[in-house]
């Protein structure tokens, strides 16, 4: 598994991060666990292979949100309370 983290400006409030979760749903059918955080002004998901920086970052921009960067890293899923 991968988690993809982007850094995105311009989220204001809940529906900001509804749309940026859609955007990224429709670029990314594969996608899970999709998360926005304004507080953070980040989105994050897992897949199971990377996927493409420039194209996730382009679609983000053609929304009116700034995507920032794009930083892609393994995952390992944890078990229950955080125990492997």
């Amino acid at each position: 598994m991968t988690k993809t983290t982007l850094k995105i400006d311009g989220m204001m409030c809940g529906m900001c991060e509804s749309h940026i979760c859609d955007t990224i749903r429709k670029a990314v059918p594969a996608a899970k666990k999709v998360a926005a955080s304004r507080g953070k002004k980040e989105a994050s998901f897992l897949t199971e292979e990377p996927v493409d920086a420039e194209m996730l970052k382009s679609a983000i921009d053609a929304t009116g949100y700034s995507c920032l960067s794009v930083e892609s890293a393994p995952y390992e899923k944890k078990g229950l309370f955080g125990w492997k």
